[in-house]
């Protein structure tokens, strides 16, 4: 029987992006294809910046589970039983994991689909919500979708690169750390500049929330 490994899986609300506020079970997969999540790694990292712990399956909820335990899980996290499950899948890259089997059993149980993704890998059919976060040095093969998020600046992934592509949704998110206030000004003179682009501010880490 087929499993997936999931690094942690618990109920928040969404905190940036299109669906920030919204209620969620957030499904972190481990794994990525991007690096290898170890800090001894970083400096060759391709995304050297990603601050997500994605190894190993000690967070918590973690483990192997099979499809169907993962959507019981899921079930069994969620607090209504008159609003459908809403799911979103991260990593690390989630789409290294999550397939149209998983999806299948997802969709039999009536849960609602999202995916926050590098753009490097395909993605099976029937995902309700595909978010690309474009990293520099990477092809992005995921090239239509309902939110492109990116993280900014990146010298070698800036916005016009991606302004062709088919998103409904266009996101700038200030790069995170010692340069964020610069990067949050530089990302809200970008966006009046450019009113193809929306401003994501990261509100669960205001707000801490996991």
């Amino acid at each position: 029987m087929k499993t997936y490994k999931v690094k942690e899986l618990f109920y928040t609300l969404q905190g940036e992006g299109f669906h920030a506020g919204r209620p969620a079970i957030f499904c972190r997969f481990t794994g990525c294809n991007l690096w290898s999540g170890r800090e001894e790694d970083r400096h060759k990292a391709i995304c050297d910046f990603c601050d997500t712990d994605f190894v190993g399956m000690d967070g918590e909820n973690g483990g192997r589970y099979s499809a169907e335990e993962l959507a019981q899980k899921i079930l069994s996290l969620w607090p209504s039983n008159s609003i459908k499950p809403f799911i979103v899948c991260t990593g690390g890259e989630p789409l290294l994991q999550l397939d149209e089997a998983l999806v299948g059993v997802f969709k039999s149980y009536k849960i609602e689909i999202a995916v926050e993704t590098n753009g490097t890998v395909k993605a099976p059919n029937g995902i309700d919500w595909i978010c690309v976060s474009p990293k520099a040095d990477t092809e992005i093969v995921l090239t239509q979708g309902q939110e492109l998020k990116l993280v900014f600046p990146q010298p070698k992934a800036m916005p016009n690169r991606f302004e062709h592509l088919s998103f409904d949704h266009y996101y700038l998110q200030p790069m995170d750390g010692d340069n964020q206030l610069e990067n949050t000004q530089a990302a809200i003179e970008f966006v009046k500049r450019n009113p193809q682009w929306s401003l994501s501010v990261q509100t669960h880490k205001w707000l801490n929330i996991p």
